[in-house]
C-alpha cells in the first residue's frame, strides 16, 4: 500500500514537472528601453557587432571573455564569436536581417555550456521621450531541455540577463550623448 502511494505521488510530481516544463518549450522574452540618443546612433550601436562589448551583459559578467567579429560588420552574415568562463561558454551570434534604421535580427548558435539557437530581434521607434529599442528574445527547446530549464529556473535568469543588457545599452548610448 505504501509503495502504491509513493508511486502515485512520484508520477503526479513528474507529471506536474513536465507540464510546467512544457510551458518553456517556446520562450519569448520582450524587453524595452527608451534612450535619449540619435536614432542612427542607437541603430548602429546594435547593428555593428564591434559595439556589442560596450553593452554585453555576458562580458560584464565575465570580463575575461574572448571575442572576435567575423565577416563584414553590420551586414547580414557578420558574426560575433565568444569564448568565456575558461572555455566553458562558446558560441556566436550572426546578423540575419537588417532593415536600415528600423530592425536588426540575429540568430545565436550556443555550443557550450548547452546547445541552443535563440533569436534576438531589435526594433527602433522614435517617440517624444526618445528612441524606444525593443528586444524580442525567442528560444524553442525540446521537452528534456525545457524540463531542465524549468528545474533550474533558467527563464528567470534569461529575463534578468536580457534586462541587464538593455540597461547597459541605454547607458552606453546616453554616455555618448
Amino acid at each position: 500500500m505504501i509503495y502504491s502511494v509513493i508511486a502515485i505521488a512520484f508520477v503526479a510530481i513528474l507529471g506536474f514537472a513536465f507540464m510546467k516544463a512544457g510551458q518553456l518549450k517556446n520562450i519569448h522574452i520582450t524587453k524595452e528601453v527608451t534612450v535619449k540618443a540619435d536614432k542612427s546612433e542607437a541603430f548602429d550601436m546594435v547593428r555593428y557587432l564591434e559595439n556589442f562589448p560596450k553593452w554585453s551583459p555576458f562580458l560584464a559578467e565575465d570580463p575575461g571573455q574572448k571575442y572576435e567579429v567575423k565577416g563584414t560588420d553590420g551586414q547580414v552574415g557578420a558574426q560575433y564569436h565568444w569564448v568565456g568562463n575558461g572555455g566553458k561558454d562558446v558560441g556566436f551570434q550572426e546578423i540575419v536581417k537588417v532593415e536600415e534604421g528600423k530592425y536588426v535580427g540575429m540568430r545565436c548558435d550556443i555550443q557550450k555550456p548547452f546547445k541552443a539557437t535563440p533569436t534576438f530581434e531589435y526594433t527602433f521607434t522614435e517617440t517624444p521621450e526618445g528612441i524606444v529599442i525593443r528586444q524580442d528574445f525567442k528560444l524553442q527547446s525540446k521537452s528534456v531541455d525545457a524540463f531542465f530549464m524549468w528545474l533550474f529556473g533558467a527563464k528567470k535568469d534569461m529575463a534578468k540577463m536580457n534586462e541587464t543588457g538593455m540597461q547597459l545599452l541605454k547607458k552606453a548610448l546616453e554616455k555618448k550623448a
